[in-house]
């Protein structure tokens, strides 16, 4: 099945991206039923199983299924390029119950009992929900969420660069194999969806590392949005920074070195400071010396200062 979305000149213009921790913790619920589906995870599902016990995920599976659709009100678009766990889950907190029940009404799952429940009281339900996601959330996702974030803000960080050089044509050429664009129109191979298009107000790209391998979509009456697999998801739960060889280390310091390789893809000082687990000064210090001596430059996107190696930094850490 082939979801084609027809992009005018104003929603091309208006295309924007937007990280999701509540994408990402809904998405999860999906790896926990399914591990099989995106094994890449299994440091994290083994560490977070033990604490499963007593937080009664039942409905949430039961609106979450492994496979198919989602209710739509426990994935609410962001609203914001950075919105915090808090504000989307009182985005849920406040979700329409009757939009809430036709939504839960449309899951295909095995857990009718669950749903039937849910939708016999939307209300009581959705407020249900929220407080269920909140007790995951602290339990098993929130000390997990700044490696998640860093990992999404290299992507982006990556895509915005693609859009800027090379405009829709090229950003979209590399975001999933499923995603083509002809120019005028978005063809998406994604079964499971009923969307007839954009409806003029834009389009929000969200990241994603637990939602894969396939996109998803969202449309009227929410904004319209599409999540895509995140870049490098790989390297999420590799521990510690990249290893610095020796000679390397040597000439500049083993940190510098890390830091330096880890500029592969354009990082800011936060990013970077999660990653190599060094304080924001420290990284600060390093980039600094880095900067001076020519082998990575800093550039403002927004608020944030990003830091990318130059020509001459390629150089070095390629024969590293």
């Amino acid at each position: 099945m082939s979801i084609t979305w027809i992009l005018k000149p104003e929603d091309v213009a208006r295309i924007r991206f937007a990280f999701s921790p509540m994408w990402e913790l809904v998405a999860s619920l999906r790896t926990l039923q399914q591990p099989a589906r995106q094994s890449i995870h299994l440091p994290w599902i083994k560490a977070v199983r033990p604490r499963l016990a007593g937080l009664g995920l039942a409905e949430l599976f039961a609106l979450v299924p492994p496979a198919g659709y989602i209710a739509d009100f426990v994935t609410p678009p962001p609203d914001t390029p950075l919105p915090d766990f808090a504000a989307e889950l009182d985005r849920v907190r406040t979700a329409s119950p009757a939009r809430a029940g036709e939504e839960a009404a449309r899951v295909q799952g095995t857990n009718r009992a669950v749903l039937e429940r849910f939708m016999a009281d939307p209300e009581a339900g959705v407020a249900r929900v929220a407080r269920t996601l909140e007790a995951y959330w602290d339990s098993c996702f929130s000390e997990y969420w700044p490696r998640v974030y860093a990992l999404l803000e290299r992507d982006v960080l990556r895509r915005s660069r693609q859009l800027a050089q090379g405009g829709a044509s090229e950003l979209f050429a590399g975001l999933d194999p499923t995603v083509v664009w002809t120019g005028e129109r978005l063809l998406i191979d994604r079964s499971h969806c009923e969307i007839s298009g954009l409806h003029g107000d834009g389009l929000v790209l969200v990241p994603s590392a637990f939602w894969g391998p396939s996109v998803a979509v969202m449309s009227a009456p929410y904004q319209s949005t599409l999540v895509y697999p995140v870049y490098g998801v790989g390297t999420l739960w590799q521990q510690g920074p990249p290893p610095a060889p020796g000679a390397l280390a040597a000439l500049i310091g083993r940190s510098r070195a890390q830091i330096l390789l880890a500029l592969a893809e354009p990082s800011t000082t936060s990013a970077l400071a999660t990653r190599m687990s060094l304080t924001p000064g420290a990284v600060s210090q390093h980039l600094g010396v880095l900067s001076g001596g020519g082998l990575a430059v800093g550039m403002r996107v927004g608020k944030q200062v990003v830091y990318r190696r130059t020509p001459t930094g390629d150089t070095l850490a390629g024969q590293a």
